[in-house]
């Protein structure tokens, strides 16, 4: 039976939430987008007339979808080159969902993101839908066909193990911004040892290349040797600038509703570093500059206004 324009509509108001739940279950927006895109489907495919609560129906699709991708993808993140990192959303991306509670905004940090990798796909789902969304148990045992009790067990485990691997403190905004600031005048300027002192004593530097941009398949562990990267990592060259496809323009932006550093060639994001950072010091650096995760950003650097870079790298 053919959707009528009512019924698209039903499912057009539903996406950005769609797409904010899968990108929360994923960590990758393109793939976020295709489960979206199959959920349509789906609905094009059902007797939509006798779905009594189109929202509950398309999130159970969703998110079962998305749990089947979570799946296969442990396979594939088995045999990927180096790190695997999240796919970094920039400030106003309507994927990044709610961002009305603290949960909600939590949920969708570049750090938790990071987190939710180590949990299982029901764990994770379940995570993610009462979280971010709110929904009672009552509603997620129905979506991933489980007792209500195995949902509140589920969440307890998760919430614990996300808990675990935190930061231990957060800082407002508007310091966050002025320590970056202050790093990055560190890592221009030569001054190792300013670097070591603004960092934690367990501070990490992770970087995913995905195989296409070299980065290092094991972490940077401890403040000298992240420190150390960092001052090797601004040290202009021409081997860099070449790589690069020009010398980088850096700024100073949000992703996951963080801070983070941007770097951008003619216009093309070619990284992004999101830092984490504690009452304490920066406790780690997560470098997203595989190409294929950086589409999104750049469309969204594109549309959006950035201002002026505060300076050009290499």
């Amino acid at each position: 039976m053919a959707l009528t324009m009512n019924d698209v509509d039903r499912f057009e108001a539903s996406r950005p939430r769609l797409e904010a739940i899968a990108y929360r279950l994923l960590g990758s927006a393109s793939e976020a987008e295709d489960a979206v895109q199959e959920t349509f489907l789906r609905w094009q495919g059902a007797d939509v007339d006798r779905v009594e609560v189109p929202e509950a129906w398309l999130t159970k699709v969703l998110t079962n979808l998305c749990l089947n991708q979570l799946t296969s993808a442990r396979a594939r993140r088995e045999t990927y080159v180096g790190q695997w990192l999240p796919e970094p959303l920039l400030a106003g991306d309507p994927m990044l969902g709610p961002a009305d509670t603290a949960e909600q905004r939590e949920s969708v940090s570049y750090a938790v993101l990071t987190l939710l990798e180590r949990l299982s796909p029901k764990e994770r789902a379940v995570y993610v839908l009462r979280e971010a969304f709110d929904y009672p148990h009552r509603e997620i045992a129905e979506i991933l066909d489980i007792t209500e009790a195995a949902s509140q067990q589920l969440s307890h485990r998760a919430k614990k193990r996300v808990a675990d691997g935190k930061a231990r403190t957060e800082i407002d905004e508007a310091a966050a911004l002025r320590i970056v600031e202050e790093f990055l005048a560190a890592a221009t300027s030569g001054r190792t040892e300013e670097l070591v002192r603004m960092l934690t004593d367990d501070a990490i530097s992770v970087g995913d290349g995905g195989g296409k941009v070299p980065a290092r398949a094991k972490a940077f562990e401890g403040a000298v040797a992240v420190a150390k990267f960092m001052r090797g990592l601004f040290k202009p060259s021409k081997a860099k600038r070449a790589l690069a496809g020009g010398s980088p323009e850096i700024y100073l932006a949000s992703a996951n509703g963080g801070p983070a550093v941007v770097a951008v060639v003619d216009g093309r994001v070619i990284g992004v570093m999101c830092l984490e950072l504690t009452a304490e010091g920066i406790v780690a650096f997560r470098n997203q500059v595989n190409p294929d995760k950086l589409d999104r950003a750049t469309r969204r650097w594109a549309a959006a206004d950035h201002g002026d870079p505060l300076f050009n790298a290499f």
